[in-house]
């Protein structure tokens, strides 16, 4: 078995890193989507976007550096792919959340550990399963697939997560996440295969948009009215929508200075743009700019796949003995240095 898995890391990792020479023999395809599909519409002649979508897509948000300039993989790159996700995956060991499926491949990884060992972790059995395509990031612009640079100001506020445990030692709940606080866990939310789906509700005037975590929902009017006043913040921000064809176009702004999207506070500005593109699938770009946080606009697109399951009850306070243990771990560890 061990010599088998060595031979299909060498398999993979020939596949993944491919010339451009190689791939154009054999040109990439992005997951096919009917090209004259028309959407559903509602009572009120709106494009249909209700239901249950899921985001469990497997491309990582940035481009690993293996594989610099190039956007798609071959079919021949992504089967290697699936099939040793597979392999790696198949057993019962650390869960790998967001990105760490993907890159675990590309690195050639014969076992997956978690980055969080020293405190557990969920192991694998609980993860949605993934969804795979030929991208190699979820970022679109920069072509790049990287994020842009952080300003300087943004790389003084944003420690290392390691420094951030070894030297702050977390006192108490206010030093922990937002999410592990059981407040809320952002909008945008893009980290796919936890909890990761997203109920969609629509009227005449309004779209409503209820995450599984946490239940946060957020009430999108339509009537072409204004942001409220920047002197009024939220931890999901002010959204307001309208229509562009068939594209519902959510513009976000007036964030709480306590909310965080990857180190982005107050001065956030997110617009979603929400395409439905076949009957299972819907389109869900993000462009985010912060001008305090990156030193230029990006923007990402994530599959968004019907599901028939039910949005599940996600009862994060009740009895939440998970911050009880943090701060117990937290204590026991500072104990035996």
């Amino acid at each position: 078995m061990k010599r088998r898995s060595q031979i299909g890391v060498v398999i993979v990792l020939m596949l993944l890193t491919a010339s451009f020479a190689q791939a154009q023999t054999s040109p990439a395809k992005t997951t096919a989507v009917p090209k004259k599909w028309t959407p559903p519409r509602t009572a009120d002649g709106q494009p249909d976007l209700q239901g249950v979508w899921a985001n469990n897509n497997v491309t990582p948000l940035e481009r690993p550096a293996a594989l610099a300039g190039r956007p798609l993989l071959t079919d021949a790159e992504l089967a290697a792919l699936k099939a040793k996700a597979a392999d790696l995956f198949a057993g019962d060991g650390d869960a790998a959340f967001g990105d760490d499926v993907f890159n675990a491949v590309v690195t050639g990884a014969q076992k997956f550990t978690s980055s969080d060992a020293t405190t557990g972790n969920y192991n694998q059995f609980w993860i949605a399963d993934r969804d795979f395509d030929n991208r190699t990031s979820l970022i679109t612009d920069p072509p790049d697939g990287k994020l842009p640079p952080l300003t300087p100001e943004a790389q003084k506020r944003r420690p290392s997560p390691q420094v951030d445990r070894t030297q702050r030692g977390f006192d108490g709940p206010e030093d922990r996440s937002l999410s592990e606080r059981c407040i809320t866990f952002g909008a945008p939310r893009i980290q796919a295969a936890y909890n990761s789906y997203f109920q969609i509700f629509q009227t005449r005037d309004s779209v409503a948009i209820l995450m599984e975590t946490i239940h946060d929902a957020r009430i999108i009017p339509l009537d072409g009215r204004p942001h409220v006043g920047q002197n009024l913040r939220q931890w999901l921000g002010d959204s307001v929508g309208h229509w562009e064809g068939d594209t519902l176009v959510v513009d976000t702004t007036n964030y709480s200075p306590k909310s965080d999207f990857r180190g982005s506070h107050q001065n956030l500005h997110v617009v979603e743009r929400f395409t439905r593109v076949s009957p299972n699938r819907i389109d869900y770009e993000i462009t985010v700019n912060d001008p305090t946080t990156w030193a230029k606009p990006w923007t990402a697109m994530i599959p968004l796949k019907l599901s028939h399951d039910e949005v599940y009850e996600y009862a994060c306070h009740e009895a939440n003995e998970g911050m009880v243990g943090i701060l117990a771990g937290a204590r026991a560890q500072e104990n035996a240095r």
